[in-house]
């Protein structure tokens, strides 16, 4: 029997930026913006696996690290830019803005990225299945 071939890191997160299913690609696994289904309705991937509890944790820490970044770089791209142009109001007015915003707006592409890294170091196992 032929092992089946498994997903590069770069098809895997790839997949992840496009919302779809990381082990197989198939769309279709979320239930509305910031819900996600139990599993792939193609491949039937688990997507809380192992320590379902807890498994995404990573993925908020990836959402975190994201949006506070977009906050600081967009902050820090007007400075250099724009110089005394703008004030200094003006530059924690669009973090903040951006803080509060970017991980609404990241959150399910930090669960997919997560999901990705997961299945990369962790294969899949007879029990990811549903």
């Amino acid at each position: 029997m032929i092992a089946p071939v498994r997903p590069t890191l770069g098809t895997l997160v790839r997949r992840a930026l496009l919302r779809r299913c990381p082990r197989c690609g198939a769309g279709g696994i979320w239930q509305s913006y910031l819900r996600m289904k139990h599993a792939c309705p193609t491949c039937g991937q688990v997507f809380e696996r192992g320590e379902s509890h807890d498994f995404f944790i990573g993925a908020y820490l990836i959402n975190l690290v994201v949006a506070e970044l977009a906050a600081v770089l967009v902050a820090a791209a007007m400075w250099i830019t724009l110089g005394s142009r703008v004030s200094f109001n003006v530059l924690w007015g669009a973090s903040m803005v951006l803080a509060v915003v970017m991980p609404v707006i990241f959150y399910p592409f930090s669960r997919e990225l997560w999901l990705a890294f997961d299945l990369h170091f962790r294969p899949t196992e007879a029990g990811d299945m549903g």
